[in-house]
């Protein structure tokens, strides 16, 4: 039985998930999150059982010392919740873990329960994988669901894909079967520059996240630090002909699938998120953060600890790379289906966090090299639970 002493009724609430692991390229999906705990001072309220759903041996436990005392961090999975004051007040339920070994089901069964008790509207878990699509231009964003009522109403893509899947996945067809209404949001990550952190993802999915549940979110310094990251990227490919001349190439081709889409629904989005941040519009109304209608920080049970990210790093490509994945990018950005499963590497670049996002069709290559994310799961439940 969950119980939820200490959290009081919520208003209208949206639950936003995100997993590190396979689903997480450059961290740009948990990093989102996170930023939301941040900036309105997620209080935390709950948190799964380690033993319950991970391998410690996959992902192991850390011990630190807390004034002399040694202290050990579990991985697991948390929930807090924040609350946005301003005209139209709403909470949000924030769910950040990292992907489970094992006893997938299980695990999205008690994330169902706590959406249950809590009265969740809506669930929206973000992901990130890696794909052919330039660092100069922006980062593309794809909204899935698998209930083609809320895809023609949201305006977002009704998923198709087959083929191996991670806990995103699964989770948003656990939401599905449960009637919980469930988007996926996913993000493009260059995949020859796939080292996390990269913020340019994370404030897309953010800017993505604003306009699916119309809400203002602070970006605080995000936005600043996307562009040093930019610039970082710029610099060290330009003292590479061969990553410039691919870059180039990447460009020409988004370039010329963008063209048609130049105007109409995606200025017109643009132009509604400047009006909003420029009247100082939405549910956060002239809030820096977490303010609350009388301009005081909301608070439920206790301020969990932030911080900024680590500076980007950018990796030179492999030869005989560039090729592989490029339909997949090119696919997503013209809005057609995909060739390969998404966040499969390209044979260009590296890094953790390659996923599985429910936009395209077919499998990813056999020989796709295996994430050093993905869990060995050889002594353990079928991690699909299937």
């Amino acid at each position: 039985m969950i119980e939820l002493e200490g959290v009081p009724e919520l208003i209208d609430p949206v639950m936003v998930a995100a997993f590190e692991g396979w689903n997480d390229a450059g961290d740009a999906a948990s990093a989102a999150v996170a930023h939301l705990d941040r900036e309105w001072k997620g209080e935390v309220f709950a948190a799964l059982d380690a033993e319950d759903y991970y391998d410690f041996q996959v992902n192991r436990p850390t011990v630190w010392l807390d004034g002399g005392v040694r202290k050990i961090t579990w991985p697991t999975t948390r929930l807090s919740v924040v609350r946005i004051g301003g005209e139209k007040p709403r909470d949000l339920v924030l769910v950040r873990g990292i992907e489970p070994s094992m006893r997938w089901r299980s695990f999205c069964n008690e994330l169902l329960g706590f959406a249950h008790e809590l009265g969740v509207e809506l669930v929206v878990i973000l992901g990130a994988l890696l794909g052919d699509t330039p660092h100069t231009r922006p980062v593309p964003v794809s909204g899935v669901t698998s209930d083609a009522d809320l895809a023609r109403t949201m305006d977002l893509e009704e998923t198709k894909y087959e083929g191996p899947t991670g806990i995103v996945g699964i989770l948003q067809e656990a939401c599905t079967h449960a009637g919980v209404p469930a988007v996926s949001l996913w993000a493009a990550v260059p995949h020859y520059v796939s080292q996390p952190p990269n913020p340019k993802a994370t404030l897309a999915l953010l800017n993505r996240l604003e306009d699916l549940i119309d809400l203002r979110i602070p970006l605080g310094e995000l936005p600043e630090d996307a562009r040093a990251w930019q610039l970082g990227v710029d610099q060290l490919a330009a003292e590479d002909s061969e990553v410039a001349e691919y870059v180039q190439t990447l460009e020409e081709a988004r370039d010329t699938a963008e063209l048609p889409e130049a105007s109409g629904e995606a200025i017109a989005r643009e132009f509604e998120r400047y009006l909003r941040r420029r009247d100082g519009g939405g549910p956060a109304a002239g809030a820096p953060g977490h303010a609350t209608e009388s301009g005081e920080p909301a608070s439920y049970l206790r301020d969990t600890p932030g911080g900024r990210t680590r500076p980007p790093l950018a990796q030179r490509p492999e030869s005989g790379g560039a090729q592989e994945g490029g339909a997949e990018a090119r696919d997503r950005e013209s809005g057609r289906e995909s060739d390969t499963e998404p966040g499969t590497e390209s044979g260009i670049g590296s890094g953790a966090g390659t996923g599985s996002s429910e936009g395209s069709d077919t499998p990813p290559p056999r020989n796709a090299p295996e994430s050093p994310d993905t869990p060995d799961t050889s002594d353990t439940e079928d991690p699909t639970g299937e």
